[in-house]
Formats: structure tokens, sequence, C-alpha cells
């Protein structure tokens, strides 16, 4: 918060020492008064004292002589001007009392209406703290939503992350069993292409065994002279084999090629 300017700082310096000065204006003003009551009594006192003195004196001189008149009492007039004193200090009190009573009444319907906005102010800020208070039970109610709505979502990703780890697992299991199944299919490939392989070598040697029997039958059938046709020997069967090349897929992708046997006897 920044300090005020010098400006600010004498003008509630100035305001406090106005505060403190007219604390005690009323009991100066009763003192005021009672010194002017105690003034004009002592006034009225004095012309008492000196129109009994004159009275005196008077009667000293002339004892014989007849009573002077109300008029002419000297003691009866300085009461008289006394009172008429007091009557005019009184009616200059009563028009200052009366004075008074205005400004009195004036401020008082300044504070009435000063009052009147002050309690149509609170009204406002009672209903606008009202509404703020309602506004903040939504808030805080929306607040709560907010905590529960994210507690189940904080559960719900709990859970999927616990399934996701369980699935991951599975996927690793049905990885490691897929590699060993390939392993086992390449071995099993891999048999059985040498089992073939040898079954091919065998029929090979079959029929080059066949070729070199009729390839001497047919010698020796020359040698006889006949031309007759061509008998397998028994040995041998009843089909003629037959050789088919074809090729076949290693485990990494490349191509071999393997001889294949068709076998057109009966027993496949």
């Amino acid at each position: 918060m920044a300090e005020p300017s010098w400006q600010e700082l004498l003008r509630l310096r100035l305001i406090e020492r106005d505060a403190t000065e007219s604390s005690f204006s009323s009991v100066i003003e009763q003192y005021r008064r009672l010194a002017q009551q105690t003034k004009l009594l002592k006034e009225r006192n004095a012309t008492l004292l000196r129109a009994v003195g004159s009275v005196k004196s008077g009667q000293g001189s002339s004892a014989v002589s007849a009573p002077a008149s109300s008029e002419e009492n000297p003691i009866r007039a300085a009461y008289l001007a006394s009172l008429e004193s007091q009557i005019s200090s009184l009616r200059d009190e009563l028009a200052t009392v009366y004075k008074t009573q205005g400004q009195n009444a004036q401020r008082l319907l300044a504070m009435n209406e000063t009052l009147r906005e002050k309690e149509e102010l609170a009204r406002l800020d009672t209903e606008n703290l009202r509404k703020t208070k309602d506004e903040l039970a939504v808030l805080r109610r929306k607040v709560d939503q907010h905590a529960e709505l994210m507690q189940e979502k904080d559960r719900t990703v709990q859970i999927l992350h616990d399934e996701i780890s369980t699935l991951q697992l599975e996927l690793g299991q049905i990885e490691d069993r897929n590699q060993t199944l390939l392993k086992d299919n390449a071995k099993l490939l891999q048999r059985w292409l040498d089992a073939k392989q040898a079954e091919a070598n065998k029929m090979n040697e079959a029929n080059a065994f066949y070729e070199d029997m009729r390839s001497k039958h047919q010698t020796s059938a020359t040698r006889n002279g006949t031309d007759g046709p061509d008998e397998p020997p028994s040995s041998l069967g009843k089909g003629e084999p037959k050789t088919n090349h074809q090729t076949s897929e290693n485990q990494d992708g490349s191509r071999s090629p393997t001889l294949k046997t068709l076998n057109l006897n009966p027993n496949g």
C-alpha cells in the first residue's frame, strides 16, 4: 500500500485536531454562559448595594420627610434594571437556542436523508451479499461435483491403466508364444523340407536306376535284333515316376530350389 501524500497527511492531522478541540466545545459553552450570568449577577448586586447606600444616606439627612414613591425608590429601579438586563440576555439566549434548534433540525433532516441513503446502501449491500452467498454456494456445489467427477475419472484411469498393464502382459506372453511357434514352425518346415529332399533323392536314385536298367534293356534288345516295345522291369512297378522342380521358401524369406517327385504308383 502506497504512503499518503503530505497534503492528505496534513488534512488528516487537521481533522484530528478539530475533533480534539471540538470535543470540549459544549463544556466551554456552558462555562461561558455561567461566566456571563455571574457577571450579570455581580453587576446587579453592585447596583443594589449602591442603591442601599444612597437610601441610608438620605435617611440620615431627612428623617421626618415623607416616604418616596415607588417610582423614586432607587432599590426598585436597580432591581428592575437588573431584571431587564436578565430578560435581554435570556432573549438573546432564546434566540440563540432557536437558531441552534433550527440548525439542529436542518442537520437532523440531512442526517435523516443520509440515514435513508445509508439504509438503502445497506439494503443493496445485503442483497448483493445474499446473491454472493447464493453464487458461492452454487460454486461450492460445482466444485464438489467437479471433485467427485475428477475422483471418478481418476478411478477410471486407474482401472484403464490396470487393464492396459494386463493386456500388455498378455500381449508379451502372446508374442513370446508366437516367437516360439514361429521357431517350431521353422523347425517343422525345415524337417519337412529335409524329408521331402530325402524322398526326392530316393526318387532320383530310383529314376537313375530305372534309366540305367532301361538303357541296358534297350542295348540288349538291340543286340538281339528285336524292335518290340520297351517293357519296364517288374521290380520298378507299372508307373513311371516323374519329377517336378519347384522352389520352396526358406525361413529367412529366400527361395531355394527343391526337387519334388511325383510318384504315380498306386501306393502314392
